[in-house]
């Protein structure tokens, strides 16, 4: 668990402790997403850095894998997944990125002043195996997920100061991402496989990781509620947690996942769905699906996170055939599909295909950060500013 000293330096919480609010969530089943120009309008040519964003925004390149972080003695890590946010006391905030590394792979942090410029860079988990994605804990920590089959999950310091720690009571398996309701003090975990499970995780006290209940969830019952039962054995020594309680709900392929205001979300990728699933009431819907929507920006999903305005920004998975997009919908009742970003170059196709991963803003919510994982073959990492949009 996270020093005291090092919970106040965070800023208290990371950065995207953000409100979608109920009003959205009733409208948003009422009809289907429809695609539209979005509310950045159209994009513009790309830029230095091979983006294409809307008029009004600009990129910057800030860690290339392999290479020396600019103003640091660090050479990043390679293949950057999942990233996150932290706020420093002085104003600034610290970016943390995993490194999906088979054998190898840990995590990175970048800090960064007030004004943006990079003061330094530094390595926060090693020794791992694939990190994939994670997510952030309203103490202060990052949660990094190793995406293979004995998968686990290591809490981490962003700031440095303190070793990370192995949680082996969320439970062994193909692990992706990881969202955190503070209300109920329970984590939500995606697996990464066609046949996957949704799991929670209720701690026994805020903070404490070692401690809890780790559940899968059903196929809902009879008034259409989902029910959750325990995982006999999380460390999955003889059988796959997924295969230990018949009756489960199979989510195909599940990796970004976010909790809002009593509402986690989940994208499938093989299914090409975003999922709404109510903490209070119990009920799962379908908040995106790639088939119903005609004439979409958005073909597949993967990472996920919120803007201030309660948009949804949205990685695709892949950038074959179609480019490396970034896509958002809308908080507002239209649930307009649009793209943000476009990634070109042939730095994201050769010599392998390349895809968007670690999308995140900062605390202050006016900058994005979004990762090339195979951009120049060992990764980008890209910061996006400019005038998102806020509530009004």
């Amino acid at each position: 668990m996270i020093a005291r000293r090092d919970f106040v330096k965070s800023g208290l919480l990371a950065a995207g402790a953000l409100s979608l609010g109920p009003t959205f969530w009733e409208s948003a089943f009422a009809a289907p997403a429809r695609a539209a120009k979005g509310p950045y309008g159209a994009l513009l040519a790309p830029d230095r850095n091979g983006l294409m964003l809307p008029s009004g925004f600009r990129s910057r390149i800030v860690a290339r894998g392999g290479a020396l972080v600019t103003g640091t003695t660090y050479a990043f890590h390679i293949f950057p997944d999942g990233a996150a946010t932290y706020g420093t006391r002085e104003g600034g905030w610290v970016l943390v990125s995993n490194s999906e590394v088979p054998g190898v792979g840990g995590a990175s942090a970048i800090r960064f002043a007030p004004d943006g410029k990079i003061e330094t860079a530094y390595r926060i988990l090693e020794g791992t195996n694939l990190n994939c994605a994670g997510g952030a804990t309203p103490w202060g920590t990052w949660l990094s997920c190793e995406e293979s089959a004995d998968g686990q999950v290591w809490e981490c310091d962003p700031f440095g100061s303190s070793r990370a720690r192995l949680r082996p009571a969320l439970g062994t398996f193909k692990h992706e991402a990881v969202a955190y309701d503070p209300r109920e003090d329970r984590l939500y975990l995606t697996e990464d496989l066609k046949d996957g499970a949704l799991y929670r995780f209720t701690l026994d006290r805020r903070g404490d990781l070692d401690r809890g209940r780790l559940e899968i969830a059903m196929e809902p019952d009879a008034r259409g509620r989902t029910n959750w039962k325990r995982v006999p054995d999380p460390s999955a020594s003889e059988v796959p947690t997924r295969f230990q309680v018949p009756g489960r709900r199979v989510f195909e392929r599940g990796e970004g996942i976010w909790y809002d205001s009593g509402n986690v979300y989940v994208a499938t990728t093989a299914d090409r769905r975003i999922h709404v699933y109510d903490t209070q009431t119990r009920r799962l819907g379908t908040l995106f699906k790639a088939s119903r929507v005609s004439d979409s920006e958005l073909t597949s999903v993967d990472n996920l996170t919120v803007s201030r305005a309660g948009d949804i920004f949205v990685c695709e998975d892949h950038g074959d055939p179609d480019p490396l997009d970034v896509a958002l919908i809308t908080q507002d009742p239209r649930r307009e599909v649009s793209r943000f970003l476009r990634a070109t170059g042939e730095q994201h196709k050769r010599p392998v295909a390349s895809e968007l991963t670690g999308i995140c803003f900062n605390p202050a919510g006016n900058r994005l950060y979004v990762s090339s994982q195979r951009g120049n073959l060992l990764g980008i990492i890209y910061e996006i500013s400019g005038p998102f949009r806020r509530r009004s």
